[in-house]
């Protein structure tokens, strides 16, 4: 799958039909849609030396259905076979540089730069933990510190030593899964850390966490420091009620924390979500640039493996109707108020069927999502989740869209 593609060329430029920037669940799964509609010459890019996004290093089951559960890698291999059976073209170690014009993009590959030109182009480039840097913890630079991303390429793809007692720092389900990774390589989790006050993962699984694995959970607490010369060596730890403490360790993982791999988006000018960070999109996940589609984590950071694939097939079948030259209307933005964060597709146009995904900022009770437009009630909602927590998908159903007012005033979601 790497290696230079064929296709018509002009002036320097290959032409194909669909450009995919991504080879994810996102990507794969428009790109297969696609060429089983009809599309065309469907090309997939991706910077990675294999197809399949981050399900690739995620040795834990939880992915597929329940019928037919898989393993991360078990299910992204199913996606790329998916993809290319139906005729995609998925190239791998190819990077996406800049925009050359609205629909034309420079490449970088083992064939060299290129420069590829299509009628329509789907941006899957999906999201990152944040790092260390970024989240601006003071200290050394010692050797042992990871992203979960980091961690479990390290252990799954490529069988390094990671050290002999770790910290996790965060409490969401990655942040488990970050632990779980740990205890695959043989060391020993000396403790999660979260400066939230409870967990955001499933009960069950903090539970497990904690009895059958003796993991401590620090919460409300903050990773202030890090520690050691050369190799970690230590965490300093901050309680609310300001006492703090050092963890010894050699290894620390910053878990969570995702925002989108938005640069291609930015870099060519299109319109940003300020909750997300991400491409704005409506309900067929069109951006601000005619012909330019948007879908997966890139939208949403960071949602499961299904949600990303489901938002792929979702942006294939608009992309097909754009090439078809159907067109509807922008319509009017969809915004939320705090303790919201933010809501994903951030626009909406009557007849929309995709789900919205929403972040809290604070733990829910019972939430009533409240959907408004100009004063007037358009949907109310209880979700069947009890309690909502930070970091976790709260969804909406798109039953009401029919009765936007296209012409009328931004749509608000509140939360009751």
């Amino acid at each position: 799958m790497t290696g230079a593609a064929e296709g018509a060329e002009q002036n320097g430029v290959r032409h194909v039909d669909v450009l995919v920037v991504g080879a994810g669940p996102a990507g794969l799964a428009a790109a297969a849609r696609l060429v089983a509609a009809g599309a065309g010459r469907v090309e997939v890019l991706d910077r990675e030396r294999q197809a399949g996004g981050v399900p690739r290093h995620c040795a834990h089951g939880g992915f597929g259905t329940w019928l037919h559960p898989l393993t991360g890698p078990a299910y992204a291999r199913r996606l790329t076979r998916a993809a290319v059976g139906a005729g995609a073209e998925v190239r791998t170690g190819v990077s996406a540089l800049d925009w050359t014009g609205p629909l034309t993009l420079a490449t970088v590959g083992p064939g060299g730069p290129e420069t590829i030109e299509a009628r329509a182009v789907v941006l899957a480039t999906g999201a990152r933990e944040r790092p260390r840097t970024a989240r601006l913890v003071p200290g050394s630079r010692p050797a042992g510190v990871y992203t979960t991303g980091e961690l479990q390429q390290a252990v799954h793809l490529y069988g390094q030593p990671i050290g002999t007692r770790a910290v996790v720092i965060g409490a969401e389900g990655v942040s488990f899964a970050a632990a779980d990774t740990v205890r695959a390589a043989g060391a020993d989790v000396v403790a999660l850390v979260t400066d939230l006050p409870r967990a955001q993962a499933d009960r069950t699984r903090v539970l497990n966490s904690r009895l059958c694995h003796g993991i401590p959970l620090l919460t409300d607490s903050t990773v202030t420091e890090l520690l050691g010369h050369g190799r970690l060596s230590g965490v300093r730890v901050r309680h609310r009620d300001g006492r703090t403490t050092v963890l010894p360790c050699d290894t620390a993982v910053f878990t969570g924390d995702f925002v989108p791999d938005h640069e291609l988006a930015r870099r060519g000018g299109l319109d940003l979500d300020p909750g997300t960070r991400g491409p704005a999109v409506d309900g067929l996940l069109r951006t601000s640039r005619p012909g330019v589609f948007a879908a997966g984590n890139v939208l949403h950071p960071a949602e499961s493996a299904a949600t990303a694939a489901r938002d792929g097939a979702h942006a294939a079948d608009a992309v097909r109707d754009w090439l078809a030259g159907a067109d509807r209307p922008a319509g009017v933005p969809l915004t939320v108020a705090p303790p919201l964060r933010w809501i994903a597709p951030n626009r909406v146009t009557p007849g929309d069927d995709l789900p919205y995904v929403l972040r809290t900022a604070v733990p829910l009770h019972r939430p009533v999502l409240r959907v408004t437009q100009d004063g007037r009630l358009l949907h109310r909602e209880l979700p069947r989740v009890r309690a909502v927590l930070p970091n976790r998908p709260l969804p909406l159903t798109a039953r009401w869209t029919h009765r936007v007012d296209p012409g009328g005033g931004p749509v608000q979601v509140t939360v009751a």
